[in-house]
């Protein structure tokens, strides 16, 4: 992606503002930008428009220079016949095919992130574990470039991918992104800094919990993206035992897709299922403490055979019904 010039806001025949840091153009495809093809089939190719290469397919080829200059949203026909539908990529079809170096956090949870722990434009987000940056690419837009987002990996070949990929969607490095080789847990504290929201993705987000506590403000937003329902347990119990936090919310999204033909109305063969656990909770200002919940555990609840942590009150060994 390059810059170009732009004209005001709100002149559609203009380029989005370089400095909105957005990710997407508007106007003709340029050399150097990304674009999508989709076929009849819905199978899909995205690459870099480059002058004088060729897209070759089991379809045959399309030459880039025929590509470069028009306006998105056209069909075009290959060398033997196969039909493609020309788009730029969306945030929510780049981050589903771009190279991965670990799994990516998908479009319906990198959604319901960004919703429901209020990411809002200048807000400081840390985010620990950063994945292949599909998630990272949400943030940046949500916090536009007066924000700032903190990114922290301990894989070095997972930081590699992700900058590789944040970079190439946002046609530059991001003036609002910063990215750390290391722990959160010891890294965060050593910074000294405070943040707005932190959003784990990691294997066990309780044992960045007491760092994520000192950095947060108050009233600020900790969410914990977790794949199994032991992660799930621990997380919410071990939010509760800290005390600094409000009761932990967790909830998980189920996407289902329609097929539409006349008549024909029925839920779509494929859905979106499981993909993640979401726990979001806010924090208390220094010294207070959330009021304890005035319902009952179910019986058995935390029984002999849980092992996790204990929310105060709840005895080891519950007293017979």
């Amino acid at each position: 992606m390059t810059d170009a010039p732009h004209s005001p806001a709100g002149d559609v025949a203009g380029d989005v503002a370089p400095e909105a840091w957005s990710g997407v153009h508007r106007g003709p495809l340029r050399a150097g930008e990304w674009v999508r093809l989709v076929d009849g089939k819905g199978r899909k190719h995205n690459f870099e428009l480059v002058p004088g290469k060729r897209f070759f397919s089991n379809k045959g080829h399309l030459e880039h220079d025929d590509l470069i200059g028009r306006e998105e949203g056209f069909a075009v026909t290959s060398s033997v016949g196969g039909e493609y539908l020309v788009f730029r990529p969306l945030l929510s079809e780049f981050v589903v095919s771009m190279p991965r170096g670990a799994a990516v956090v998908y479009p319906k949870d990198s959604a319901q992130i960004v919703a429901m722990a209020d990411i809002f434009p200048g807000a400081h987000v840390v985010e620990a574990g950063v994945g292949s940056g599909a998630l990272t690419c949400s943030l940046l837009r949500a916090v536009g470039p007066y924000g700032r987002v903190s990114s922290f990996e301990r894989r070095k070949e997972f930081a590699d991918v992700a900058r590789r990929n944040v970079t190439q969607f946002f046609g530059g490095d991001h003036p609002a992104w910063n990215l750390t080789l290391g722990d959160l847990a010891e890294a965060l504290p050593a910074s000294g800094e405070r943040c707005d929201r932190i959003i784990l993705d990691m294997l066990a987000p309780w044992d960045c919990l007491d760092a994520a506590a000192d950095a947060l403000l108050p009233g600020g937003i900790v969410c914990a993206y977790v794949a199994t329902t032991t992660q799930l347990s621990k997380f919410v119990e071990a939010v509760r035992v800290h005390g600094g936090f409000t009761e932990p919310a967790p909830w998980e999204s189920l996407v289902r897709d329609w097929h539409v033909e006349g008549l024909a109305v029925r839920p779509g063969h494929k859905m979106i299922g499981h993909t993640a656990f979401l726990v979001t909770a806010r924090r208390m200002a220094p010294g207070e403490r959330a009021p304890l919940k005035k319902r009952r555990p179910a019986p058995g609840a935390y029984g002999p055979d849980y092992t996790g942590p204990r929310p105060p009150g709840v005895p080891e060994t519950p007293a017979d019904d």
